[in-house]
C-alpha cells in the first residue's frame, strides 16, 4: 500500500513540474511542436555571433534608420548603431551589471543595465535584454510568452511582455536557421531588423 501511494505520488508530482515547466510558453501554430523544441534546444546553446544589417526605428518623437553592428561573445555584447534617427553614431558595450553607451558628440554614459540607460539616453523603452533571445528567433526564458510556429516549426509570431514580434524571413547560416528580417512592435517604439550577415559561433564547449 505505501510502494503504491508513493508511486502514485511521485507521478503527480512529476505532472506538476512537467506543467510548470510548460506553464511560460503558449505554443500554437502550423509546426511541430517537438521539432519546436529541437530547433529551440539548439539556438539556445548559440552563445556568440556576428551581425551586420540595417535597422529602421519609429519613435513618438523620432524616426530613422541606420546600419546594425552587433557582435556578442557569451555574456558580453557590443552593438554599434551609425545614422539612426539623425543622432550619428552609438555603441552599447556590457554584461550583466556593467553597461555603457556612446553616442556621438555627447559622451559616454554607464548603468547597471542597457535598458536603463536607452531609455535615458534616447528615450527608446527597449528590452535590450530579451533581444538576445529574440534575435535568435526565441522567447525570453524568464517570463511568459505566446508562441506561432510556421509550417517549418520557426517562429512567424511571439509576444512576450507587452512586445510582439514578427519574423518574416529566415536564412541558414553554419547549420542554424536564424532570422533575417524581425519586426518588433512595443507601446511606442516600433523596430525593424534586417540581418544581412550572420556569423553564428558556439563559444561554450
Amino acid at each position: 500500500m505505501f510502494l503504491r501511494h508513493f508511486i502514485v505520488f511521485s507521478f503527480i508530482a512529476l505532472l506538476a513540474g512537467c506543467a510548470g515547466f510548460g506553464a511560460r510558453e503558449s505554443v500554437q501554430g502550423h509546426g511541430n511542436p517537438a521539432l519546436w523544441r529541437e530547433h529551440k534546444e539548439q539556438l539556445s546553446g548559440l552563445d556568440g555571433w556576428q551581425i551586420d544589417g540595417k535597422i529602421g526605428i519609429r519613435a513618438p518623437k523620432d524616426s530613422g534608420s541606420g546600419t546594425l553592428f552587433w557582435l556578442q561573445r557569451q555574456d558580453y555584447y557590443d552593438i554599434r548603431l551609425s545614422g539612426p534617427l539623425g543622432r550619428g553614431a552609438a555603441r552599447l558595450t556590457g554584461r550583466p551589471g556593467q553597461v555603457s553607451l556612446e553616442v556621438a558628440n555627447q559622451g559616454r554614459y554607464e548603468a547597471p543595465s542597457p535598458e536603463a540607460l536607452l531609455e535615458e539616453q534616447l528615450g527608446w523603452k527597449l528590452p535590450v535584454s530579451h533581444l538576445t533571445w529574440w534575435v535568435r528567433g526565441l522567447p525570453a526564458p524568464d517570463s511568459k510568452s505566446r508562441l506561432t510556429l510556421d509550417a517549418d516549426s520557426r517562429l512567424s509570431n511571439l509576444e512576450q511582455d507587452d512586445w510582439q514580434i514578427e519574423y518574416l524571413s529566415y536564412t541558414q547560416q553554419n547549420g542554424y536557421w536564424l532570422p533575417e528580417r524581425i519586426k518588433l512592435h512595443g507601446s511606442n517604439l516600433d523596430v525593424t531588423l534586417v540581418i544581412k550577415q550572420w556569423q553564428p559561433r558556439k563559444l561554450g564547449q
